[in-house]
């Protein structure tokens, strides 16, 4: 069973956020959203959510992948959380998938784990990428980083990242039932 968590904070990107937590479930991965703040939570455009547990909970060595979704202001939250780069570089060292999408790459970099990888994030942060390739790839994927644009590439990414965890057998099986245009 492959463990995923999905990191979520407040002003987190609704699209991008619950199209990854949909996929992934669909696709059989045990997946956890954990919350930087215990109890509800309100995503950029208004929409509230619970996530499974708090971030407290999580430890790094029990999952396969960790996702951090964009918006704002949750990928700044995300970015100044201690917790979150520890886990980020946690995952790094082992070398378990860490994906992030829209301006959540910038986490990865305060994490200190871009330099000379070829990346994608939604263009307004572009610029503030240092010491990377910048690839415009609607999704990117260099060795075990995924890196996506936008919520327009949102169900790209889960794709990519069911691809990933189960091959793309698993991909055709759930693209089936939600019948993205997939290429």
């Amino acid at each position: 069973m492959k463990k995923v968590v999905v990191v979520v904070a407040p002003g987190f990107e609704e699209i991008e956020t619950i199209t990854c937590v949909d996929i992934l479930r669909r696709a059989g991965a045990r997946l956890t959203m954990a919350g930087i703040e215990n109890g509800i939570m309100e995503g950029s455009r208004g929409v509230k959510l619970l996530a499974d547990c708090s971030l407290d909970e999580v430890d790094p060595s029990e999952f396969d992948m960790i996702v951090l979704p964009g918006g704002q202001p949750g990928t700044t939250h995300l970015q100044n959380d201690p917790r979150v780069i520890r886990i980020v570089r946690e995952m790094n060292a082992s070398g378990k998938t860490i994906a992030a999408i829209c301006a959540a790459p910038l986490i990865l970099q305060t994490a200190g784990i871009l330099r000379g990888r070829r990346v994608t994030s939604h263009p307004s942060v572009r610029d503030q990428l240092d010491d990377v390739e910048y690839s415009e790839n609607r999704v990117e994927v260099d060795g075990h980083i995924v890196t996506s644009q936008s919520p327009g590439t949102a169900m790209e990414f889960a794709m990519k990242m069911i691809e990933i965890l189960f091959g793309m057998d698993r991909v055709a099986i759930v693209n089936k039932g939600v019948i993205a245009n997939i290429q």
